[in-house]
């Protein structure tokens, strides 16, 4: 006897969410097919809701840009359009870790065989921190009309994570005044809050990004892969690359690659630039190789249980053989 076993397309139903304040984008853009990434399309800025739509209305303003281990300081107004009784209110820095997630199901029939099945892509999001202040002190009640001023100064986070979009996942942050309201959902006024990361971080070997990545050259064996513009590098710019391997395997071709790794759970290793080279120069050593590091490449970081790291490879390509390559660790911020 047989049967038929129908392995579904991706169908409508699908959704993915992340919490408030991040929730702006809840639905069918956060889930796509088996094998998509629906983050590649989604900015971390259009993920933040700014406000609940609740009487209470304002603005937050940040003096200036934000860098991990750095502070956050700025201006926030409020205003009621009609009376507002919370059991509390306070400034929080909230940070958001949204991954791609990897989903299945299948129907059985009465004898338990798989008649059909699903597979495809859901973005599922949580806080991973909720930090609150008790300086300013925000009003938890207003009258109608109303309007409140006041001025904050609060810590970046120390070690970061940095705001970042692996492409699978993304960090985001954000400041919100929240009103805990008795019997009501929670209302809000809420700014996206990029962070950087704090290239002095790197220098100091803070995580697990510093250390070798930084180095000027590293040994490999008999070989070295130097790096001779200024390390960590920033995305936009180009990382200057040098490499001496004598004992290189005889190939037909050479190239030195940059690659991005990350343990996103639907995250996938990439290259992000390659450059020919003559295999014949490694043997006394390369001049100059330039590798354009892409703008808007995320830094190198490791928090909330997420890393990305950059590594610089070497291989040479041998007919008829396998590949072979060496490779070194490099600081991107």
């Amino acid at each position: 006897m047989s049967f038929n076993v129908s392995i579904g397309s991706f169908g409508f139903g699908h959704a993915g969410s992340a919490p408030g304040p991040f929730d702006a984008i809840n639905g069918g853009r956060l889930a796509g097919p088996q094998g998509s990434h629906p983050l590649h399309a989604v900015r971390a800025e259009e993920l933040l809701r700014q406000a609940d739509g609740g009487p209470i209305t304002g603005q937050i303003k940040v003096d200036q840009p934000v860098v991990v281990g750095g502070s956050i300081s700025g201006t926030i107004t409020l205003q009621s359009g009609e009376s507002v009784s919370a059991r509390s209110a306070a400034l929080r820095l909230v940070g958001l870790r949204l991954d791609e997630q990897r989903r299945s199901t299948e129907q059985r029939d009465g004898q338990g065989r798989v008649t059909s099945s699903e597979s495809w892509v859901e973005c599922h999001g949580k806080l991973f921190v909720e930090d609150a202040f008790t300086e300013p002190v925000i009003p938890a009640a207003f009258e109608a009309g109303a309007t409140w001023q006041g001025q904050f100064a609060i810590p970046a986070p120390p070690l970061g994570p940095p705001t970042a979009h692996l492409g699978e996942s993304i960090i985001a942050w954000a400041v919100e005044v929240r009103w805990d309201i008795s019997l009501g959902s929670d209302q809000f006024v809420a700014l996206y809050l990029p962070v950087a990361q704090h290239p002095d971080l790197l220098r100091a070997g803070v995580g697990l990004q510093g250390g070798a990545s930084l180095q000027d050259v590293i040994t490999i064996g008999d070989g070295t892969i130097a790096v001779t513009s200024p390390l960590p590098a920033p995305a936009g710019s180009d990382i200057v690359v040098q490499v001496t391997w004598p004992a290189a395997p005889h190939a037909t071709e050479a190239r030195v690659e940059l690659h991005r790794r990350t343990n996103a759970p639907n995250g996938v290793e990439g290259i992000i630039a390659s450059v020919s080279i003559d295999p014949s120069t490694l043997n006394g050593g390369t001049g100059d190789i330039h590798l354009a590091v892409p703008a808007g490449s995320p830094p190198s970081f490791d928090g909330a249980g997420l890393e990305i790291t950059y590594i610089l490879r070497v291989l040479v390509d041998r007919r008829f053989m396998p590949d072979t390559a060496i490779e070194r660790p490099v600081g991107i911020y």
